[in-house]
């Protein structure tokens, strides 16, 4: 009675679990196709940037394409330390952006730059335009963080960016989402972005895993308890 207790316990947690990644796998797919749906819609301008937007507004221009202009505020420029592109070491590039003609400013995800092999803090050479500039892009949450031993210090150079504590820090009113800059190389800056990817086939080998972790206590239940009894039974 225990072992087909035990059993029953089994092959329903491992069939769930199985379930339960089809599941996530059905919703990163459907998350995906909206993106891809979202990158489709005409641009964005700094008119929909410069106006308040709540979380719930904000989620809904993520992934659709923008083009702005403004003016460069180099002084707040930052640099994210340990941000691979095409195998390489280097930086994540973030400049904020003041939109022509009004007072909103939106963080730019400008490229990335190249480490200096043998100084860690040596800043690589990024040229950031004086004067009104047209950027494009797409609109962009924060950047994943990494992990950090200790308290985050102030200076271009940093481990990872909280957007709130940034718009603190620095007193300008940054909107709450941020633009990932897209387009060729320029100004020292690469701009290879991996496209954004499902993950759904990385659910659809969990889920394989559970179902065949399920069949295979299902199968040890029938081959020790039933099958082997029964020729035992049939010898004797």
């Amino acid at each position: 009675m225990v072992v087909l207790l035990a059993t029953v316990v089994g092959v329903a947690t491992t069939f769930s679990l199985g379930r339960w990644q089809l599941s996530r796998a059905a919703e990163k797919q459907a998350l995906f196709a909206a993106v891809q749906q979202r990158e489709q819609l005409p641009a964005l301008d700094g008119a929909t940037l410069a106006r308040p937007l709540d979380e719930a507004a904000a989620a809904e221009l993520l992934h659709r394409s923008v083009t702005l202009r403004g003016e460069w505020l180099a002084d707040h420029t930052i640099f994210l330390d340990n941000r691979p592109m095409l195998r390489a070491t280097g930086f994540y590039v973030f400049t904020p952006l003041r939109l022509a003609g009004t007072q909103a400013v939106v963080l730019v995800q400008r490229g990335w730059a190249p480490r200096h092999i043998a100084e860690r803090t040596a800043l690589p050479p990024v040229q950031t335009p004086a004067g009104e500039v047209q950027i494009s892009g797409r609109m962009a949450a924060h950047p994943p963080r990494l992990y950090a031993l200790g308290e985050e210090q102030g200076g271009p150079i940093r481990q990872n960016l909280d957007l709130d504590a940034f718009r603190a820090e620095t007193g300008l009113p940054l909107a709450n989402l941020m633009v990932l800059q897209t387009g060729a190389p320029s100004e020292g800056l690469r701009r290879d972005w991996p496209e954004p990817t499902t993950g759904v086939d990385k659910h659809n080998g969990y889920a394989f895993q559970w179902f065949g972790l399920c069949a295979l206590i299902a199968l040890l239940f029938l081959w020790f308890q039933v099958v082997r009894p029964f020729y035992r039974s049939r010898r004797s």
